[in-house]
């Protein structure tokens, strides 16, 4: 679709270029990557070796203390994807090299979590066999489309998200409530190589509380097909390009963290501010809910949480 501004009512039309250099690209994400990805950049053409001779583009830690690797082409290239899994092979046993190098870089008190690895590929396009192997392939890995204009924007869209397992799915489903099923099918996602499964979530709750669960799964589902949702060791985490809410299931209430800054709001009763406080999950505004009526006023929270992050 074209990108137009608006001038004194008039359209113009914007025109689209490319970075000169493979380069621009790769430094523009990494010296942006909590803004993009809300990642923490690690390292820069990170050597694999003699052996395997070759350099990862970005290292970075997730939100969730996960790796993330990032390759970039300025052009169509099978190349990328090909890159890409290579490195993931590469890292998974290599885990040691990139504990010291996070260590290095974001202090000893780190420990990586080696449940989920992110790959994020960056290019102007994809060709259809590219597309279809990473389906095929089942490939934990995500691919990002660029466009460039001469305005100095630039624009980001996820056109294949990672590996979907229906394990999440089939677990809600036994409730039989006919709405999840849909919602199930349309967007319901768990990474392939998780170690933590929805199961274990859900045979911490209780009865009433599952039933608030599923209909807080069902609303945030809804709000975009693209949403992606990850059980944890201890939460369930809900994102696009980064988390916007958290949800870790009590027996009796789920606890709520949402990336909103709790001093632009009016503090409701069941809420508080965790800057300062330490918890699982990725958000400052804690919010409790027990009941249907928190249920309801939270709704506003998690979209407000949703457009902080953009879509």
């Amino acid at each position: 679709m074209p990108l137009f501004t608006i001038e004194n009512e008039k359209l113009q039309l914007q025109k689209t270029v490319n970075f000169k250099l493979e380069k621009e690209i790769q430094t523009l994400i990494e010296k942006n990557m909590e803004t993009v990805f809300n990642c923490k950049f690690i390292a820069t053409e990170f050597s694999t070796g003699d052996e395997h001779a070759g350099r990862i583009d970005s290292l970075a830690l997730s939100e969730d203390n996960n790796p993330v690797i990032l390759e970039y082409k300025k052009v169509e290239s099978s190349e990328l994807v090909n890159q890409s899994l290579y490195y993931l092979s590469w890292i998974k046993d290599h885990k040691g090299d990139f504990q010291i190098e996070v260590n290095n870089v974001l202090g000893k008190n780190i420990n990586v979590d080696w449940d989920d690895i992110r790959v994020i590929c960056i290019a102007p396009g994809y060709k259809k066999f590219d597309l279809h192997a990473v389906k095929m392939m089942g490939a934990n890995i995500e691919l990002w489309q660029y466009k460039l204009y001469d305005n100095k924007i630039l624009y980001l869209e996820e056109i294949f998200q990672r590996t979907t397992n229906t394990t999440t799915v089939e677990a809600i489903q036994q409730g039989k409530n006919p709405v999840m099923v849909e919602a199930g099918k349309k967007a319901a996602f768990t990474r392939a190589n998780a170690t933590y499964t929805m199961e274990q979530h859900l045979k911490s709750m209780d009865k009433d509380v599952k039933q608030l669960f599923i209909d807080l799964r069902e609303y945030i589902m809804g709000i975009n097909e693209s949403i992606e949702e990850t059980p944890k060791k201890f939460y369930i985490a809900y994102k696009i390009s980064q988390n916007f809410v958290c949800v870790e299931a009590r027996k009796n209430k789920l606890m709520l963290y949402l990336k909103v800054d709790p001093k632009s709001i009016e503090m409701p009763k069941n809420g508080r501010n965790v800057i300062d406080i330490g918890h699982y999950g990725t958000g400052d505004f804690e919010l409790v809910i027990s009941n249907n009526e928190e249920l309801e006023n939270a709704k506003e929270y998690i979209m407000k949480a949703y457009e902080n992050i953009g879509e």
